[in-house]
């Protein structure tokens, strides 16, 4: 291990582990838990792990190249940084900290539209190559507005979320109370105690909120007056009438998140979108769906020629984002193990793991005698 890995934390698994040891309870369990019985977030990871790939030793050397070209923009990984919401309550500043990471690594970074940075601040972190995902507004006036933001970014993609037609069922997150601000409940202030980093970091860069939303949201709200505007602001459930004055609207890439049925997959290329990424929310919707790559050994088979296939949920590593590319993804995103980087070792933690992921990949490939991420399929046991 050599290059910028900490030698302390030469593991995904490490990181978890010291993440969980800095994070308050209730910021680790909003970022480690699925929803339910947490069965789909078994599935994603458990499926991924049964894909195995053949290597083949007797061949001339081979250069590894991670270098992956998507959308006409060539990145040096395979890999991206997947959104996630509230990522200033799991750790301050995490979304600043992976987007200039990120930016610097050459790899794409998904703004959420409810993390805790703004469009503009990650925009200028990132001199405009973020890529934004957004929560359909209800409000058309908010929608545009926000739409219009993006474009001004200059955000390469616009990501448009399906997968949350209503929010999961989480038993951890109801019994922590958490909110936005969380609510401080007793439990909830001794465990902030316990963590004195992340409080007086917290209280260094102050309380994290909204950023994206907060010019169409009123001053001062309380937390039953927050809940209301969320509800009234955000319509979950896409469908095609909604999606086409986008796909008018906006004239970069537009990628449909949430892919997991032909029927879907039908629509997205009907509506002359760019791509899709696989992805059940990182097994946090639906408890009783099928594994993340499950669903793309059935789609790329009917589907990869016809539009570019992508995929998280699942991926914690560099073998796991060479077995989703091996069945067919073109490029794929991670999100629990950037944060767990970060909780663990804040400011160097998104380095650190795209390092860790990187050399995993490239060790990985180097065993197969894969020159090139494309090539990946040819190593694919049937």
């Amino acid at each position: 291990m050599q290059g910028k890995i900490n030698s302390k934390y030469p593991s995904i698994a490490d990181l978890r582990s010291k993440a969980k040891s800095k994070m308050p309870k209730f910021a680790f369990e909003y970022l480690d838990g699925g929803c339910n019985n947490d069965d789909n977030l078994k599935k994603n990871t458990s499926d991924l792990r049964a894909v195995e790939l053949i290597p083949e030793y007797l061949k001339p050397t081979v250069k590894v190249n991670l270098q992956t070209t998507l959308f006409g923009i060539t990145y040096d990984a395979p890999f991206g940084i997947a959104p996630i919401g509230l990522q200033g309550l799991m750790w301050p500043k995490a979304p600043e900290i992976l987007a200039r990471a990120a930016f610097e690594n050459n790899i794409p970074f998904i703004l959420s539209t409810v993390t805790t940075s703004s469009i503009e601040r990650i925009a200028q972190i990132t001199e405009g190559k973020a890529w934004f995902q957004l929560y359909y507004p209800a409000k058309e006036e908010v929608r545009k507005d926000i739409i219009k933001r993006a474009a001004e970014a200059a955000c390469p993609v616009l990501v448009l979320l399906s997968d949350v037609p209503s929010f999961g069922f989480r038993p951890r997150d109801i019994r922590n109370g958490l909110a936005m601000p969380p609510k401080m409940s007793a439990r909830n202030f001794y465990e902030i105690l316990k963590r004195p980093e992340w409080a007086l970091k917290t209280l260094l860069h102050g309380q994290p909120e909204f950023e994206t939303l907060k010019p169409y949201m009123p001053k001062d709200l309380n937390l039953s007056q927050l809940a209301k505007f969320m509800d009234e602001t955000f319509d979950g459930r896409l469908n095609e009438e909604k999606i086409k004055p986008i796909r008018e609207l906006w004239k970069g890439k537009i990628v449909l998140k949430g892919v997991t049925s032909e029927a879907d997959m039908e629509k997205a290329i009907r509506l002359g979108l760019d791509g899709v990424i696989i992805s059940n929310h990182g097994g946090r919707q639906l408890d009783a769906g099928e594994s993340t790559i499950k669903s793309l050994k059935k789609l790329q088979a009917k589907y990869k020629d016809k539009i570019t296939l992508m995929m998280d949920s699942g991926l914690r590593n560099g073998p796991d984002v060479a077995r989703t590319l091996a069945e067919g993804a073109s490029f794929s995103f991670l999100g629990r193990s950037f944060m767990y980087g970060v909780g663990a070792l804040g400011n160097q933690g998104a380095q650190h793991t795209i390092e860790l992921i990187k050399t995993e990949l490239m060790q990985v490939m180097d065993q197969l005698g894969c020159e090139k991420t494309t090539d990946l399929p040819q190593f694919l046991s049937k």
